[in-house]
């Protein structure tokens, strides 16, 4: 299992949630971590928290529909000359819910995908080659199990395009210490999920995150969290590296 001690940790959407409960984690294993939201006041209470557990953390802030946003929030993350050495994409959007399906509008398509793929494609590109030069990374793509629900259709499609995405991503690196994977919480009572959502939020832990401490090189997995709800870290991680294969 690795460890994360000294190891830094990019969180998008570490505000609230699943994102913030990930914080958390990675904080008690030992990580630093930068933590990214829409605004830098929606990271005080998580960036003083983390900080209280031992980590040194910064917070920077974009909006991920905005794309020249996100190239800044790189640059800036650049700054600090820190090794990115994990990146957890666990920010994303759903647009509405449309009951009228067929109205969907066009704008339900152009903002998920610029939420929910075009952003973390931007992440991945930019922090893969020094992942690789460095020869150690983690990369978790965080999806969606939602199916057969056009009334989601933006926030499904631009999921899949994540799906296919990072699979595809990943047999660039497969059977390297640099593993990119995707993490799919469930559907948990959170912002996006809702507050008629069957899982508590804690119930995604310590399964969204498990693909960040697996060390066996496999890339291209879907690991869903509530496969390992009320595991340890440890278990979760043997469960992982035991059950759940690459599609190469």
């Amino acid at each position: 299992m690795v460890d994360m001690h000294g190891r830094w940790c990019l969180i998008t959407g570490a505000a609230r949630g699943i994102g913030y409960l990930t914080a958390k984690l990675m904080a008690e294993k030992g990580a630093n971590l930068i933590l990214h939201s829409r605004k830098l006041a929606h990271t005080e209470k998580v960036l003083a928290e983390v900080r209280a557990m031992g980590v040194e953390a910064h917070a920077v802030a974009a909006e991920l529909s905005d794309l020249d946003a996100v190239q800044a929030m790189l640059h800036e993350i650049d700054a600090l000359n820190v090794p990115v050495d994990i990146v957890l994409n666990n920010a994303g959007m759903q647009i509405a819910y449309r009951v009228d399906y067929c109205a969907t509008p066009v704008s339900d398509f152009t903002e998920s995908f610029k939420i929910n793929t075009i952003a973390p494609a931007m992440i991945c590109y930019h922090f893969l080659p020094k992942m690789v030069e460095r020869g150690f990374g983690r990369i978790l793509n965080t999806t969606s199990g939602i199916a057969l629900d056009p009334q989601q259709a933006g926030y499904s499609a631009s999921k899949a395009a994540l799906d296919k995405f990072t699979i595809d991503l990943g047999s660039k690196v497969q059977g390297t210490n640099v593993m990119i994977n995707l993490t799919d919480p469930g559907w948990c009572r959170t912002d996006l999920g809702g507050p008629h959502a069957p899982n508590a939020p804690e119930s995604a832990i310590p399964g969204i995150a498990v693909g960040a401490f697996v060390d066996d090189g496999k890339s291209g997995r879907y690991l869903n969290a509530p496969h390992f709800t009320g595991m340890t870290l440890e278990e979760a991680v043997a469960k992982t590296e035991a059950e759940f294969d690459s599609p190469y």
